[in-house]
């Protein structure tokens, strides 16, 4: 690797970034220190997909950091993160949704989710179909919940290399986003994430429509 920091990592992304997309570094596995690097680069918002290591980092970095839980997320583990989590990627069940509503209500806060879609041709990936998002959209549990609130979709594309592929699987992405904005979201603003591009594909995810790209090996280097 030649001696390019980090910061420079990050100048050089945000050039190949439209500036109406929000990146966000997948720190998961990297130490504080590196964030920090980041931090002071500029960058604000940070991925993280296990509960505990995010709960580590927040107590240890600065406090304006928009920590993201992108992971899988287990409603026993909720409790961890209301207190200050920016935004939850990955909700893919009415059951997570109602522990989230519930532990946002305890910290007297409103806490922003996305709606997982499984997109890939992969089983090992979590997420819902349409139909399921549709159902939690118009259950009586979802309408009274006070704490949360959906501000778009999110998913992950098949580990492929098969661009056809992975540009289909983001169009359709795109395409459930505009139907669930126009049915239920029509008149909120606070509708317009859509999740979708890591390292490998962000550029492809751009083009069909992402706002939201969650970037790790490119900024941080290979695992």
């Amino acid at each position: 690797m030649s001696n390019e920091t980090l910061a420079d990592r990050l100048i050089d992304l945000r050039t190949k970034i439209p500036a109406d997309v929000q990146l966000i570094a997948v720190s998961k596995t990297k130490p504080a220190s590196m964030i920090q690097e980041l931090y002071q680069a500029g960058q604000r918002a940070f991925g993280e997909n296990k509960v505990q290591e995010m709960v580590d980092k927040y107590e240890q970095l600065p406090k304006d950091i928009q920590w993201h839980l992108i992971g899988h997320l287990q409603t026993n583990k909720v409790k961890y993160i209301a207190p200050f989590v920016h935004l939850i990627h990955a909700v893919d069940s009415l059951k997570l949704l109602q522990e989230i509503d519930k532990q946002a209500a305890k910290n007297n806060r409103i806490i922003p989710c996305l709606l997982q879609f499984h997109i890939a041709n992969e089983d090992t990936k979590f997420g819902l179909d349409f139909s399921e998002a549709e159902e939690i959209l118009q259950s009586r549990e979802f309408i009274e919940m006070q704490n949360i609130q959906i501000v778009g979709l999110m998913g992950m594309a098949t580990f492929t290399e098969n661009e056809e592929q992975i540009r289909d699987e983001f169009r359709n992405l795109n395409n459930y986003f505009q139907i669930i904005k126009s049915h239920y979201f029509k008149f909120n603003p606070d509708f317009k994430h859509l999740s979708m591009g890591m390292s490998g594909d962000y550029d492809m995810a751009i083009e069909e429509g992402s706002t939201m790209v969650r970037i790790g090996s490119t900024l941080f280097g290979s695992r």
